[in-house]
Parts: structure tokens; C-alpha cells; sequence
């Protein structure tokens, strides 16, 4: 199967040919080999409009949706980055075609390795990889230019809101069910101010941790 083939009319057609216009990020998605992401089974459906299982309950989320939340964080050369659920490694890919360091937090321990591997094996050594609490961010790392959540929790975790530097960018699904949310980018204007706005409904995976579902109220 010509994977390259499958990769450019996806871009074409499912990112291109739905709005997304971000350069960087049309070049990013034409790299990236997503059909390294993904179980071999499931490679020749790497490039279909659509999520895909990777294990542990998680999903590698619809092409799309990683261009339309790495657009919306406003990417510069310079730019570290933090993402808080590495998943297989596709979106810490992208970002790492665009950004000059990403940091990503898998929950999930044979995930994490999964994606520390996928990101090695294609040389990708501006991404460092972490299994642990993503709603508690990495502290040790920050101030981050951009943070992206790939899990819907039922606010924006406080500690994410305070890693993010002067000018920095949050984007992060967050709705008060566990199956539905609002795609919202936050930015950090100064001191304690921060501007909101919402960007469309999404549905992720929840966002598990002590400033996620775990420590929030039952889901409606």
C-alpha cells in the first residue's frame, strides 16, 4: 500500500479541504507516517476519517482533530510545547515537526513506552516522554508556550493554566460529561489574567487524574 499516497489526499481532503490553513501544520501532517502510529493490523486504515484503537482503552484521535488543536495552539520554530496524553506518539510527532521541544505525559505505562519507542525509532529526539499524572503537568519543565490536552476533563486543570508562560496557549476539550465536551483555547495574557474562548464540540477520552475525573463530581 502506498502509505504516501494515502497521506497526501488525507491531507488534501480531510485537512486541507476542511479549513486548515496553518502552513506548518499542513507540512507536519504530510510527514508524519501515521501508519507508524497505529497497531500493524491497522495500518492500511491509518489514513481513514476516524479514531483508531491503540490499547488500554485509548484511541489515536481523527486526523483532523490533531491538525485542528495543533493549529489552534499557534505554533512558532521556537515554541516548547507540553501534551498531556502522548498516546501512541502521532500528535507528540506533529508538534515535533513544528515546535523546537516537546514534552508529553502518558498515564498509561505500556503506552508511554509505546510512544517513547514509536518517537525513537523515527528520530524524534526533541520529544522527551513521561508516564504520569498529565493534570499535573510538568512542573520541572515549565514555563510551556502551548499545552494541548488530548482528554476531556470537567474543567481546565489549575496547575496546566499555571505552567503556561506570558503569550502561551492552552488548548484543551472540557465539558461536564465524560462524553461530550467544548474544544477551548486559553491564553495566558499576564499575571493572572487569561482569556477564553471555545473553538467547537469535540468528544475525547476523559481526562483521568487528581485535577481530572477522579477528583470531580460524578458524571451526570
Amino acid at each position: 500500500m502506498e502509505f504516501s499516497r494515502l497521506r497526501e489526499n488525507m491531507v488534501a481532503r480531510q485537512i486541507e479541504g476542511r479549513g486548515i490553513r496553518d502552513p506548518r501544520v499542513l507540512a507536519a501532517m504530510r510527514n508524519v507516517p501515521r501508519e507508524q502510529f497505529v497497531p500493524d493490523d491497522l495500518a492500511d486504515l491509518a489514513y481513514d476519517d476516524a479514531p483508531l484503537p491503540i490499547g488500554t482503552g485509548q484511541t489515536i484521535s481523527q486526523p483532523y482533530v490533531v491538525a485542528l488543536m495543533t493549529e489552534a495552539l499557534e505554533l512558532e520554530p521556537g515554541d516548547r510545547v507540553l501534551e498531556i496524553g502522548a498516546g501512541s506518539g502521532y500528535a507528540a510527532a506533529v508538534l515535533a515537526e513544528i515546535a523546537q521541544r516537546v514534552y508529553t505525559i502518558e498515564r498509561h505505562p505500556d503506552l508511554a513506552e509505546y510512544a517513547r519507542r514509536n518517537l525513537e525509532r523515527l528520530g524524534y529526539d526533541n520529544v522527551a516522554v513521561r508516564c504520569a499524572d498529565g493534570t499535573r503537568g510538568w512542573p520541572e519543565e515549565a514555563p510551556f508556550d502551548a499545552i494541548v490536552v488530548t482528554a476531556g476533563g470537567p474543567a481546565v486543570p489549575e496547575s496546566l493554566r499555571e505552567q503556561l508562560a506570558a503569550g502561551g496557549r492552552l488548548v484543551i476539550p472540557v465539558g461536564g460529561a465524560k462524553s461530550a465536551q467544548q474544544l477551548l483555547r486559553i491564553r495566558h495574557r499576564g499575571k493572572a489574567d487569561y482569556a477564553q474562548e471555545t473553538l467547537g464540540a469535540v468528544r475525547f477520552v476523559p481526562l483521568i487524574g487528581e485535577q481530572g475525573w477522579e477528583n470531580s463530581r460524578r458524571e451526570p
